[in-house]
């Protein structure tokens, strides 16, 4: 079980939304497919990723350091001791090698895009869903069947207007939603 190839593209996110902080019409995404040997329904499995908005893309530093670190592994040191997967915790810790310890958003941001592409593609070389899989791999056998979720939204859009931002947060509480953050 290997990683063949890990393709990264920086798009733009192409919204029109801003808030105090943020103009997100200049913003841009990495999105990352990280490519297996392995097989399910006759084509390769690929595992997906992409960085946080309100963070610009990553591309320089997943294609410079990231991804020559993770293409360099040998297929047993991807993959799980079984050799039946990938092992995404492994490949996290090669992409940090040689980085000093601690937050930097930056760098935290990089490695996460891949990091969920390892764990996407683990979880459906496994044939289980995400949630599931992550639960299994840490070790809870019954994991909650419900999780606490909040709806975010509240963008300035000129268009919008205050009754705009009202409307859509009213919105989020008829679909079910008890917190809202704006």
């Amino acid at each position: 079980m290997r990683i063949v190839e890990i393709r990264e593209k920086s798009v733009p996110m192409g919204s029109a939304m801003r808030n105090a902080v943020l103009d997100f019409s200049q913003m841009t995404v990495s999105v990352v497919a990280l490519i297996t040997d392995a097989v399910r329904d006759g084509k390769p499995v690929v595992g997906y990723g992409f960085n946080s908005n309100g963070r610009y893309a990553q591309g320089a530093l997943i294609r410079e350091r990231l991804v020559p670190r993770l293409m360099a592994l040998a297929p047993e040191e991807q993959g799980t001791a079984a050799g039946d997967n990938l092992a995404p915790a492994r490949l996290r810790a090669a992409m940090m090698q040689n980085e000093k310890p601690g937050g930097h958003g930056e760098r935290a941001v990089a490695v996460a895009a891949l990091e969920i592409a390892a764990w996407d593609a683990a979880a459906k070389i496994a044939e289980r869903p995400l949630w599931r899989y992550l639960a299994d791999a840490h070790g809870e056998a019954a994991p909650e069947q419900r999780v606490f979720v909040y709806a975010a939204g509240g963008y300035y859009d000129a268009d919008k207007g205050l009754d705009g931002l009202v409307a859509e947060m009213r919105g989020y509480l008829e679909q079910g939603y008890t917190v809202v953050k704006m």
